[in-house]
């Protein structure tokens, strides 16, 4: 095909969102990769060029300015412009680019997408995309009954708003690159707050600040585990601690719950070369159980006598309904092997991005040290903007006005399963955090009572999510199937209206079965 009837034929969408020279750009190089034009061939003068395509001579200088700034194009006023001939020939560059029109992965993404991997990942690549690794996420408007979210409409956002405006009104060296163990101010702050609140020993310079809670997982996973080494983790248990673990080629012993939380009797048995123990005491996810004084105790004896560390996940600790909040294993801890990681997702925002940790001094180097390798630091503003909020008191009162509203909803969805499920469900311990498990008094099959409230518009998640899938898991705690019921994130009206649908579908599926 002649030049000029190829490029009489480049294809340009004037309607759409995406600039005429971006995309007249765009062709020629795609021509030019193709092989279609050829190295050292002369393209038309940008005069003739704009009638032939009926565009803007601004159009083509603009396109062929940013082809000749790539080194795709080279030429002078009065000579004209020629494809580079430094470029390699047709047949080499068509191995790094299929020929033109067949799979241009701008104009055809889905061709792009079936295109085979350049070659395989790592192993431990691998671990991150197999089905262990798999982590969920929220999509749409909250509804009945959405987990681990907090009512967004309770927070406030104006007064977020205002002081992270008058943050950026008062910009100084904080806003180049920061400590990557957080911002002083919130660390001291924090450290004040869970002194109080939690009973937790530490100093300001035990605390590092994370990107949630997630992010210090992953990095004390890496930090402190060898390939193949032992991890005992809650069965059933968090998928998103599993998860970086898993990643990080640790060997897992799934450990039993029981109504004492994690058996420490059972890890001990099936595991004793373990370094690192991961536990929610406070609150278990996902049966809800809470570790009493003497298991806690049989556990920090143990991971103190076989020097291993002991990972506290405190995700939603500010949430307990019938009493203060319990102190924190690590304020039990003598032995420097607790590790308190909590995360300010629940109690704020989850798209903040904000969680920390609290190591035992001798580590915090390390951990700081792996931060900065991971990211650098965490983004500077949100922290500086929550070290406010906290110094000025609407932490305190946020926290306060949202257990007011989330323990109306925890008993508004309590009476309503009393009222219309009690013949078919029987809660678990409901005394704290934003869900409850509860448990099929009938048999029924979880997944499938899932999928059909999911097509009604309600969400329940199957404790069976939570259940470890390796083959060296022991039985979990409670054999009873159940759902996870979160309560948080929805109106009174929303938990009346999804008890309501949720009868209906186990009606529907009791009339089946």
């Amino acid at each position: 095909m002649h030049i000029t009837q190829l490029l009489a034929s480049l294809p340009l969408n004037r309607d759409g969102p995406t600039a005429l020279f971006r995309q007249l750009y765009a062709a020629i190089k795609q021509a030019i990769l193709s092989g279609a034009i050829s190295p050292g061939m002369q393209l038309p003068p940008t005069r003739d060029f704009c009638h032939l395509l009926g565009i803007s001579r601004q159009t083509v200088l603009n396109a062929y300015a940013q082809l000749m700034a790539e080194g795709y194009l080279t030429g002078s006023v009065g000579k004209g412009t020629f494809v580079s001939e430094r470029l390699p020939i047709a047949s080499q560059l068509q191995r790094v680019v299929p020929a033109l029109g067949t799979s241009n992965a701008a104009a055809h993404p889905a061709a792009a997408l079936l295109r085979p991997l350049l070659r395989p990942l790592s192993s431990r690549g691998l671990r991150f995309v197999d089905p262990m690794g798999e982590m969920r996420f929220h999509q749409g408007k909250a509804r009945a009954f959405r987990l681990g979210m907090p009512d967004l409409d309770l927070f406030p956002f104006d007064i977020w708003g205002r002081l992270e405006a008058r943050c950026w009104r008062r910009p100084d060296y904080q806003m180049g690159y920061s400590d990557p163990a957080g911002h002083a101010p919130l660390r001291a702050l924090l450290c004040v707050y869970l002194r109080a609140s939690r009973g937790v020993n530490c100093t300001p310079e035990q605390i590092v600040i994370t990107s949630g809670s997630q992010q210090a997982l992953f990095l004390l996973s890496s930090l402190l585990l060898a390939p193949g080494d032992a991890v005992w983790v809650e069965n059933p248990g968090y998928r998103g601690a599993s998860a970086p673990l898993h990643a990080g080629q640790a060997r897992i012993t799934p450990v039993p719950v029981d109504a004492d939380g994690l058996s420490v009797a059972y890890g001990a048995r099936h595991c004793p070369d373990a370094k690192l123990i991961y536990v929610t005491p406070s609150h278990q996810l996902p049966l809800g159980v809470t570790m009493p004084l003497q298991r806690r105790l049989e556990l920090l004896a143990w991971a103190a006598a076989h020097k291993a560390w002991v990972i506290e996940d405190d995700y939603d600790s500010e949430y307990r309904y019938t009493g203060p909040p319990l102190a924190s294993l690590q304020s039990l801890d003598t032995a420097a092997c607790v590790i308190y990681v909590g995360t300010l997702s629940k109690v704020l925002f989850p798209g903040l991005r904000l969680g920390y940790l609290v190591a035992p001094l001798p580590l915090v180097e390390a951990i700081v040290q792996g931060k900065a390798v991971i990211d650098r630091h965490t983004a500077i503003v949100p922290q500086m903007v929550l070290a406010d909020f906290i110094a000025e008191g609407h932490f305190k009162r946020h926290i306060k006005r949202t257990r007011e509203a989330y323990a109306e909803r925890r008993e508004a969805l309590l009476q309503a399963l009393e009222a219309q499920l009690a013949d078919e469900l029987v809660c678990g311990p409901t005394d704290a955090g934003l869900d409850f498990a509860v448990y099929f008094k009938k048999p029924h099959d979880e997944i499938a009572i899932a999928q059909a409230a999911l097509a009604k518009g309600i969400e329940v998640r199957p404790l069976s999510h939570y259940a470890s899938t390796l083959a060296n898991a022991a039985p979990a705690y409670s054999q009873s199937q159940g759902l996870l019921l979160g309560f948080a994130a929805i109106s009174v009206a929303q938990i009346k209206h999804g008890v309501a649908v949720l009868r209906q579908v186990l009606k529907d599926a009791s009339s089946l079965g």
